[in-house]
């Protein structure tokens, strides 16, 4: 095989590579050294080159520890490699940015089955602990079959998979859902109908807590004003599942999907700790939004005008409030009771 190849400069240039050393060919034998110049740290000298015991070449043996490489000086060489994927050299950050902001790890062993059972082509990739495979046996026959990436590994590298210590065996990155517009609900929007609208609520394990209810009583839709909370992996886990039966509802302003809600005939029901018609005396319409705030702050003067009825939970008045989740199971509830 010829080693020699004109670069665009029309010279010829060749370079021997033995292991991290490299000289360039002025005219000498690489096999000997001879008519060469010696590289310093050469290890190697003509006493040395002989051949192997039997009278075999090592060149032809193939253990020839001299390889030839031939470069063309080129601009083109020095440019790093991000190896990127049909044929380009390069990835886009900005196109890895919109993927991280598209995209979410959810965990959980209840939570990622029903996922699974429910959205499955959401699913990028997966990992499992060895434990657990059993379990997912079906999944990973439907990641093989549609050549969805998944990875067994140990305890400690599916905590960095997860980002958590509690992500009871398993972890899937998907594609998150977005939000559905308001409109859109009510085009479809059963005759018995419980919406939530959740004001400045972002605690991951509340929404999980609320999720688990609303899949429990039957409330499908959930008015955020931001609908990504609800594909946290934390809020997912706490949901155990529920979060594959609600529907993450957005507006243009958290007032003007209230507003849409009350003109398509739904009753706006607000909650307080102080204030309201105590929940044991109240008939709840079959059609409402029930509007629900943080625990410290509740709901915010503005929402609570936008309120048609106002409800509380009785209680001992030992404690401030109820958690937010906590108080959400007890009027869904009492909602089901009343309209189921």
């Amino acid at each position: 095989m010829n080693d020699e190849f004109k670069g665009k400069s029309g010279k010829v240039k060749v370079m021997y590579v033995r292991g991290d050393e490299e000289s360039s060919n002025r005219g000498g034998n690489p096999r000997t050294g001879k008519g060469a110049p010696r590289q310093d740290g050469d290890r190697r000298s003509s006493r040395n080159e002989s051949k192997p015991r039997g009278g075999r070449d090592r060149d032809a043996a193939g253990a020839s520890p001299w390889r030839t490489v031939s470069r063309a000086p080129s601009a083109v060489e020095d440019k790093p490699n991000y190896g990127g994927i049909g044929g380009k050299n390069q990835i886009d950050p900005e196109q890895i940015r919109r993927q991280r902001m598209e995209e979410t790890r959810v965990y959980g062993e209840n939570a990622c089955q029903a996922l699974f059972q429910s959205r499955p082509d959401c699913i990028v990739r997966a990992w499992f602990v060895q434990s657990v495979t059993p379990r997912f046996r079906e999944a990973l026959k439907w990641m093989a079959a549609n050549r969805k990436a998944y990875h067994v590994v140990e305890e400690e590298e599916l905590v960095k998979a997860s980002g958590t210590e509690h992500h009871g065996g398993v972890c899937f990155l998907i594609k998150k859902r977005s939000g559905m517009q308001v409109r859109q609900w009510l085009a479809n929007a059963p005759e018995k109908d419980c919406v939530l609208a959740l004001e400045d609520i972002g605690n991951p394990h509340n929404l999980g807590g609320i999720m688990r209810s609303c899949a429990h009583f039957g409330a499908k839709g959930l008015l955020v004003q931001d609908a990504s909370l609800l594909e946290s992996g934390a809020a997912v886990r706490t949901a155990e599942g529920g979060a594959e039966h609600v529907q993450a509802i957005s507006g243009e302003s958290f007032a003007s999907g209230l507003d849409a809600f009350r003109r398509a005939g739904y009753t706006i029901v607000t909650t307080s700790s102080h204030q309201g018609e105590p929940l044991a005396q109240v008939k709840l319409p079959a059609k409402m939004v029930l509007v629900l705030g943080q625990e410290s702050e509740g709901l915010s003067e503005s929402t609570l005008e936008q309120g048609d009825l106002s409800v509380s939970i009785g209680g001992t008045g030992n404690v401030e409030s109820l958690n937010v989740s906590v108080a959400t199971g007890i009027l869904l509830a009492e909602w089901w009771r009343q309209n189921a």
